[in-house]
């Protein structure tokens, strides 16, 4: 298991985070001209809890490579057909030669939210656990390049960007009730994601955490730790801006939960929240 949090980018404004942003994006399309001559395949997987930024990771990772070569892999309910046919599911959704593979969420359901939710029976979480390392083997052996990201966020920063969510104009669609039942089954989900981490992460294919607390660090941290892990023509290894200013934080407390270190945006959605209980 391998924990990638760059502390160069404790600090950091809206704009150096744009500034940032592009210039590792510049290296990703470099990288994926390399997969597409080459014909790799690369597959990355983007696990966490609910509102940890998954989506929004990947959509920074993409917004700039070419459409054609990239494609992203959400599967939603399985099907009665894909829940017996587990593996076979994503066998079919792998990467064919030159292309990338953005998995929002993926066959490691069945370790995390399935059963910690009761969406699948036991037996099958036990076969899974038992047969996945090997399954991920025969990936490797196949030649497809395999990432996978875990991202972390706390109890509390969860239960923040549900109320945001809930709040928001634009945003209150991507909140719904099973949301807010796996949020009070946080520990029992802390139980298989520890399990997970266990028995799943390899050598060859380790679990990588990023820190999400703060969406902008983690999708930066995420970009880099992909850019740092291939060798890949016409690479530029790009040291970290130092930011020198510190940004202020803020805290606010509602209904005798305190949420600390946030934002200014952050800040002032609470804040209205507040005034209107």
């Amino acid at each position: 298991m391998i924990i990638y949090n760059r502390t160069e980018y404790k600090a950091l404004s809206h704009h150096q985070y744009s500034k940032e942003k592009k210039r590792l994006q510049v290296e990703l399309l470099k990288l994926q001209e390399w997969i597409i001559r080459k014909n790799k395949r690369l597959g990355i997987v983007l696990e966490g809890r609910d509102a940890a930024g998954k989506g929004s990771t990947i959509k920074r990772f993409i917004e700039n490579m070419m459409p054609k070569a990239v494609e992203v892999i959400e599967l939603g309910v399985p099907t009665k057909k894909q829940d017996k046919n587990w593996f076979r599911t994503w066998e079919k959704r792998m990467p064919r030669k030159g292309k990338v593979h953005f998995f929002d969420r993926s066959w490691y359901s069945r370790a995390l939210i399935q059963p910690a939710m009761g969406y699948c029976r036991e037996n099958q979480y036990k076969y899974f656990m038992k047969k996945v390392n090997k399954w991920e083997e025969k990936l490797l052996d196949d030649d497809i390049i395999l990432i996978k990201f875990y991202l972390s966020i706390t109890k509390e920063n969860q239960e923040l960007r549900f109320h945001i969510r809930e709040n928001s104009a634009l945003k209150y669609w991507k909140l719904s009730p099973n949301d807010w039942k796996a949020h009070k089954k946080w520990q029992i989900l802390t139980k298989f994601k520890d399990q997970m981490f266990r028995k799943t992460s390899t050598p060859e294919s380790p679990w990588v955490i990023i820190n999400s607390d703060n969406k902008m660090i983690g999708r930066l941290n995420a970009m880099r730790y992909v850019l740092s892990y291939l060798e890949y023509e016409h690479k530029k290894t790009l040291k970290p801006k130092k930011w020198s200013k510190e940004l202020p934080t803020y805290e606010i407390r509602i209904n005798n939960v305190r949420f600390n270190n946030l934002n200014k945006d952050q800040y002032d959605v609470l804040h209205q929240i507040k005034t209107n209980e």
